[in-house]
């Protein structure tokens, strides 16, 4: 066999030895089976759709969150920013605060948070510059071992005269995540809305401030 020869040999045999090398390690890098790839795929789709799931149950639940610093205070002032943005700043103007009742068909059932809305109402116009009258205002003290008092819900104690020209009122409307508190303020004469407002009162608020319906 002559020298020619012998080295094609030499090469057939490492261009052989190379292959199977090759192949064989080709056979342990080569991806997962048909039937492991089906596997792995659904499992990928299982976890995305259990991620959408949560995000949609995210969504539909109502925040409350475990702690904050807002108070019933600051959606008021809220409210009688509203109010005075239409309203013309007169002290001509009297306004009696009146207490916020249930959005039903007799419009005549209130709760602590319609009477604490009234109060606050008060302080807030009172604040911006406008007059307010309280008609609760007897017009004497009533001295007594309980303590000194001048307000009454008495009518036959509170006087007959006129003392407001204008009313600040309002509805209250229970929702499943707070109160929708729709307040207006409401010309005695001629009934005219002169200017109104509406905030939803978020119910971790309420409950933060002790507030009961």
């Amino acid at each position: 066999m002559n020298r020619n020869r012998k080295t094609y040999l030499a090469c057939c045999i490492v261009m052989l030895v190379t292959g199977c090398s090759t192949t064989d390690w080709y056979a342990v890098k080569s991806p997962a089976k048909p039937a492991e790839s089906q596997t792995v795929i659904e499992k990928m789709i299982m976890q995305a759709n259990q991620h959408e799931e949560h995000e949609q149950l995210t969504v539909n639940q109502v925040y409350t969150p475990h702690s904050h610093h807002v108070k019933l205070e600051s959606y008021v002032e809220q409210m009688a920013l509203d109010l005075v943005d239409t309203m013309v700043s007169d002290q001509a103007i009297n306004i009696a605060v009146v207490s916020f009742v249930n959005l039903d068909k007799t419009l005549q059932k209130s709760s602590q948070l319609g009477n604490q809305l009234s109060e606050t109402f008060i302080h807030q116009l009172q604040k911006f510059g406008y007059g307010v009258v309280d008609f609760k205002t007897t017009d004497q003290v009533a001295v007594t071992h309980f303590g000194d008092f001048v307000f009454s819900r008495d009518i036959n104690q509170l006087s007959g005269e006129r003392v407001a020209s204008h009313v600040l009122s309002g509805t209250l409307l229970y929702r499943v995540n707070g109160v929708e508190v729709n307040a207006r303020v409401i010309d005695i004469d001629s009934k005219r809305v002169i200017a109104s407002s509406t905030k939803l009162v978020p119910s971790y608020v309420l409950n933060s401030a002790t507030i009961g319906s």
